[in-house]
């Protein structure tokens, strides 16, 4: 049976990965110079997100990571063409569809230099901090963010109105930076998450997470000196 998925337009940020039946819920934000479709795919709950740009319908998908006959059929079904794939960073939940998606869709595929080795695949582009990832007439600003792993990359996307919408991977949480796992690297992260991300965007910036729901960076700014006084 071929995966059945329902896009909704009353967009909340809190989707789960469909069940045996084979029924999938994404959710569709609209901006005001593009789309964002949501999904959660596999047993970890990994956000899968479709950035559309409304002026040429050319599409992005942020996180090929698992379920790629749900992803593939997601492309058949939204508006627009999907002309590359982002993968935030290398840790296995992340890219477990990626070479049956990219194969599916017969696009090229970027990651963040220092992670492309974890990739099973070899990447078309390597991308690093300051780099831009152009989506039809969309301009995505590549935010390096180490920590988490040595290659997590954020990508900003602006608005006409001036409103930014960040894609953190698994970098930035609600309530949180991501896991690390070797001395030092919490500190890195989190002056990374401050100095690139706080200290960049405003509070109404939004930011959507690998897993779980949305939030904003004013929703959490006021948490910053806890998180580094508890160390995680």
């Amino acid at each position: 049976m071929n995966p059945q998925i329902t896009v909704s337009d009353q967009y909340t940020g809190n989707v789960s990965p469909g069940g045996d039946d084979q029924q999938h819920k994404a959710q569709r934000r609209d901006l005001d110079n593009a789309t964002v479709v949501k999904l959660s795919v596999g047993p970890m709950d990994n956000n899968a997100y479709v950035i559309t740009d409304k002026a040429t319908g050319e599409a992005l998908l942020i996180d090929a990571a698992n379920d790629a006959g749900v992803l593939l059929a997601l492309a058949e079904q939204i508006p627009g063409t999907i002309g590359q794939i982002v993968t935030t960073h290398g840790h296995p939940d992340h890219w477990l569809a990626l070479d049956e998606v990219r194969t599916g869709l017969g696009v090229p595929h970027a990651v963040g230099v220092e992670d492309a080795e974890a990739l099973p695949i070899t990447p078309d582009r390597l991308l690093s901090h300051g780099d831009t990832v152009t989506v039809g007439e969309l301009k995505l600003d590549v935010i390096g963010i180490v920590g988490h792993t040595r290659g997590s990359v954020t990508l900003a996307l602006t608005e006409d109105s001036g409103r930014v919408h960040l894609f953190t991977g698994d970098s930035l949480f609600p309530g949180g930076v991501g896991k690390t796992w070797e001395p030092g690297d919490f500190d890195i992260l989190l002056n990374h998450v401050e100095t690139r991300l706080f200290d960049r965007y405003g509070d109404d910036t939004a930011v959507y997470p690998g897993h779980g729901v949305d939030t904003s960076l004013g929703a959490e700014r006021a948490n910053l000196p806890e998180w580094r006084a508890r160390g995680w």
